[in-house]
């Protein structure tokens, strides 16, 4: 297992010390550094700008909504990074939630894995650069069909680095998870719990054996996001995260569209996560929180004293499906050596 590490997506402003951070995390082993975007800070601009201060870890993006850019701007964006990264680049994509999609970007949410499988076709057509770049799909059509009347296909100017970069698929469910396995390179779960793993195989499984799958489990990824909150109190170490799993749980989607409290129903928390959903959207948020048991943030995070923590990575976590484990909350340097050589994943 590789060990990478995620600055996410900013709340009111950037986070302080990420060059210090990101070049400790490098020297201490880390292989790949993420950044996320929900609707504020973008993920591109932050990578680029912060992976400038690298010079070996990957640069992934965990993840870019698609309905915030064309495919041929995402593109764009991926062959750029991974032109001044050196081919370091991993384009991490998803459809994220309705509420988003329609209330932010003002774009319709419908059939998400139709879009992702045209949205991908579409990319890996601009970076192969074998030709002007159509496309006639039920989603996506190039050239535009109206307006001046006056598109026509294009070419890109850049020679891509890489004529193919690396496409990861952030996805919760069965279906968006076997798309993955399907058309990617990648998955990039978010709320992995060991206990899910088998859950999760037979959703990998089923889109290895769709004719024309991209790869096969021996080479693809599934790196995941899983927060490391180091303190010698495990308790006051979950309370750290409570807050943010009672958000996802709670008030991240619609009552009867929320993703992430799915993921952890299915964990078999869908009592507690009733309860956590109902208090969040009355505006109870404290008794929200504090409804989030300790267990459940074990499930799905490291926390507790550096030796615990280290220990847990090495009983429940290797062995998973998972193959880059991307530590969140930026744990110390020295905790993130320990995990490396804990992982056996030095960069």
């Amino acid at each position: 297992m590789k060990i990478g590490i995620a600055a996410g997506y900013w709340s009111s402003r950037p986070p302080r010390d990420v060059d210090r951070r990101v070049a400790a995390a490098e020297d201490a082993g880390v292989e790949s550094f993420w950044t996320a975007e929900t609707y504020g800070s973008d993920a591109i601009s932050p990578l680029a700008w912060w992976g400038a201060r690298t010079a070996r870890m990957r640069l992934g993006t965990a993840v870019c909504q698609l309905s915030a850019r064309t495919p041929t701007a995402m593109a764009m964006a991926a062959q750029t990074v991974d032109h001044l990264s050196g081919g370091r680049m991993v384009l991490g994509i998803g459809a994220s939630g309705p509420q988003v999609v329609e209330g932010w970007y003002g774009r319709p949410y419908p059939r998400p894995l139709e879009r992702t499988r045209e949205y991908v076709e579409i990319m890996r057509r601009v970076w192969a650069r074998e030709e002007p770049v159509s496309y006639q799909g039920r989603h996506y059509e190039l050239p535009y069909p109206g307006g001046a009347g006056l598109g026509k296909p294009l070419r890109s100017t850049v020679h891509p680095l890489r004529a193919d970069i690396p496409v990861h698929l952030g996805a919760e469910g069965p279906k968006n998870v076997a798309l993955a396995a399907e058309i990617g390179d990648g998955w990039l779960p978010l709320w992995f719990s060991p206990k899910s793993d088998d859950f999760y195989r037979r959703a990998l499984a089923e889109g290895f054996a769709r004719p024309g799958a991209r790869r096969t489990a021996e080479s693809f990824e599934v790196a995941g996001v899983v927060w490391a909150v180091e303190d010698d109190d495990t308790e006051a170490a979950a309370d750290r995260l409570k807050p943010t799993i009672a958000l996802y749980v709670g008030g991240m989607g619609a009552k009867d569209a929320n993703f992430h409290y799915e993921v952890f129903a299915r964990m078999g928390w869908r009592e507690e996560c009733e309860r956590i959903q109902d208090l969040y959207l009355a505006g109870r948020k404290q008794e929200a929180v504090k409804a989030v048991p300790t267990a459940m943030v074990e499930d799905v995070a490291l926390v507790g004293p550096a030796d615990k923590i280290c220990e847990d990575l090495r009983k429940r976590w290797l062995g998973t499906c998972m193959t880059t484990l991307i530590l969140g909350g930026w744990p110390r340097a020295e905790l993130c050596a320990r995990l490396v050589e804990t992982a056996g994943g030095a960069a």
